[in-house]
C-alpha cells in the first residue's frame, strides 16, 4: 500500500481525480480515501496543515493502513531564484526550521534529539525533477528573520508545513519516504499569501500532471 499524506483537499483532490476510490472513511478526525492511483493500492490521508497534523496523518497510513512508503505533495513557498513559481520540484532532504535545541544539545538549529545532522535524507524518483532542499516549520509568513535562517544558514531552496515531520514519521516508521512540491509563491517577490492565493491552483495543476509518471517508481 502507497500512503499518500496531503495538508488540504485541494491538494487531495489532483490525485483522487485520476483514482479509483473504494472506501472514504475518517479515522482520527482525518479524511482518509483507499482505493487504486495509477493500478497501484494507494491509501490517501487529509492530515490538515501543520507539523503534527502531518505526523498524525503519516501514523494513521503506517499503522492502521499498513502503508509500505509514503508520498507527500502539494503547494510549498520557493526561497531563492533556483525555484520558479508554479515548477515543480523533488525534495532531496528536509529540515524542521522551527526545531531548536541548540542551547541544550549544541547542534544545529533543526537537529532532531534523536539525530546527529539537521537535514534527513529522502528517497528520489527517476523522474527529472530537480532535486531542492525544504525547510519545514508551522509558520506561514513573511519573516525577515526566518528568511535569513532558512537561506543563509541552512541553504533550503523551498519551505513548507508538513513536509519535514512527514519524513521524521517516515524515519521512525522505517519507511521509504518521497516528496514533490509545486512552487504556489516566492520570497522577495512581493507577499507570500497574495502570490499563494493567485498562483495555487495553477501551481497544483502542473504537479497533476506528474503524478502518472511519479506512481511509476512507487
Amino acid at each position: 500500500m502507497i500512503g499518500v499524506v496531503v495538508a488540504m483537499q485541494c491538494e487531495a483532490d489532483i490525485l483522487l481525480e485520476q483514482m479509483k476510490v473504494n472506501r472514504s472513511l475518517t479515522v482520527s478526525g482525518k479524511k482518509v480515501h483507499v482505493g487504486m492511483a495509477f493500478s497501484k493500492p494507494t491509501a490517501v490521508c487529509v492530515c490538515g496543515v501543520g507539523k503534527v497534523n502531518a505526523s498524525l496523518g503519516a501514523q494513521i497510513l503506517v499503522s492502521k493502513f499498513d502503508a509500505k512508503k509514503l508520498f507527500n505533495f502539494g503547494v510549498a513557498g520557493g526561497l531563492n531564484n533556483t525555484t520558479k513559481l508554479c515548477e515543480v520540484y523533488q525534495i532531496k532532504e528536509a529540515v524542521q526550521f522551527d526545531f531548536d535545541l541548540t542551547q541544550l544539545n549544541g547542534t544545529k538549529i533543526g537537529t532532531l534529539d534523536e539525530y546527529k545532522e539537521n537535514y534527513l535524507a529522502l528517497n528520489h524518483f527517476r523522474a527529472k525533477l530537480p532535486l531542492k532542499r525544504l525547510g519545514t516549520a508551522d509558520r506561514f509568513n513573511d519573516s525577515p528573520a526566518d528568511y535569513e535562517l532558512l537561506t543563509n544558514e541552512l541553504k533550503a531552496d523551498i519551505r513548507d508545513m508538513e513536509g519535514g515531520a512527514i519524513v521524521q514519521a517516515s524515519f521512525s516508521a522505517e519507511l521509504p519516504v518521497y516528496c514533490v512540491k509545486a512552487i504556489s509563491d516566492v520570497a522577495g517577490s512581493g507577499s507570500t499569501t497574495e502570490q499563494y492565493l493567485a498562483n495555487r491552483e495553477k501551481a497544483l495543476q502542473n504537479l497533476k500532471t506528474y503524478l502518472p509518471i511519479l506512481f511509476e517508481d512507487l
